[in-house]
């Protein structure tokens, strides 16, 4: 009995990690298919309650992005890599090439709201070199 019980605490604990990945990449996938459809309001629709009011409106925000984001507001290639918690958020990493060719890692910070999953915010670094 006591088996049991510690298999489906160590189930139930794997499966949470694993919902959030998986909500984390579909609402990603969503926002960046909006983006690539030139459908604002639905791109902001995936953002944290705390970006739409940071940007106010659905322009004000696709224009931020096109403008400050190029590489997420039109990727030719997405591949989601590892979900992580640092100090408490958790941090999806996504790699995405741009339209130049050029290799970007992507890290949006997820949070969960009534809604479901949201993106809070991205950070974004130049990919490591394949070749080396």
């Amino acid at each position: 009995m006591r088996s049991i019980i510690l298999s489906l605490i160590l189930m139930l604990g794997l499966a949470a990690p694993l919902r959030a990945q998986e909500g984390a990449k579909a609402v990603i996938t969503a926002q960046i298919e909006a983006f690539l459809a030139q459908d604002v309001s639905r791109a902001y629709g995936y953002a944290s309650p705390f970006i739409q009011q940071k940007f106010a409106t659905p322009e004000q925000f696709g224009a931020m992005v096109r403008d400050g984001y190029p590489m997420v507001w039109r990727p030719s290639d997405v591949t989601f890599l590892e979900m992580r918690e640092i100090a408490g958020r958790l941090w999806q990493g996504v790699r995405v090439v741009d339209a130049a060719g050029a290799g970007w890692i992507v890290d949006y910070e997820m949070i969960e709201t009534p809604e479901g999953w949201r993106i809070n915010g991205v950070q974004v670094r130049p990919a490591p070199d394949a070749s080396v």
